[in-house]
């Protein structure tokens, strides 16, 4: 492989790979929350005072993060046997209500959008931020920062190559 091929792979994979983003997602609360999200997050079961870190491709639009409460490992009811991605994309998402931290990342002019999301109903506090952006805090169903109607104006903008944090409780 020549050189300048080796630049120009270096360069598409930068221009490429740079824009993904990395989310934290803590919980603070004194329960277990089971967060989960598509596409390409998964889900997991988070205790108490627990953090996960997912990496979300550039291009990924129409994201989502919730967390599940009262989730089950046992029985085969209507609970959550197995926290992986495959079985969490079963999960119905408007089953129940959730508070939904919804993205774009690579949105367009090197930009992501994010906002909170309770117009399928509430049920966890939740901030949701962008190291370049607002932080977005959500403490009950009436929260301000949150969309309730599909016409609302509340998704915010923030740099590519942006980290993000959402915390459940917080």
């Amino acid at each position: 492989m020549t050189s300048s091929s080796v630049f120009f792979l270096l360069l598409a994979c930068f221009a490429t790979c740079g824009s993904a983003a990395t989310f934290t997602i803590r919980n603070n609360c004194g329960f277990t929350v089971w967060p989960a999200g598509i596409p390409n997050v998964g889900g997991t079961q988070l205790n108490p005072g627990g953090t996960w870190t997912v990496n979300v491709p550039a291009g990924t639009s129409g994201g989502r993060i919730w967390g599940r409460t009262g989730c089950s490992f046992s029985g085969g009811g209507a609970g959550m046997p197995r926290a992986t991605a495959g079985r969490l994309l079963l999960l119905p998402l408007r089953a129940a209500p959730a508070t939904l931290a919804e993205f774009t990342i690579g949105g367009g002019s090197n930009h992501d959008y994010y906002d909170i999301s309770v117009i399928d109903g509430y049920n966890l506090p939740m901030d949701f931020s962008c190291s370049t952006g607002a932080a977005l805090r959500c403490r009950d169903s009436g929260c301000p920062d949150a969309y309730h109607q599909p016409n609302d104006p509340k998704t915010f903008s923030c740099n590519g190559n942006s980290n993000y944090q959402v915390t459940f409780c917080p």
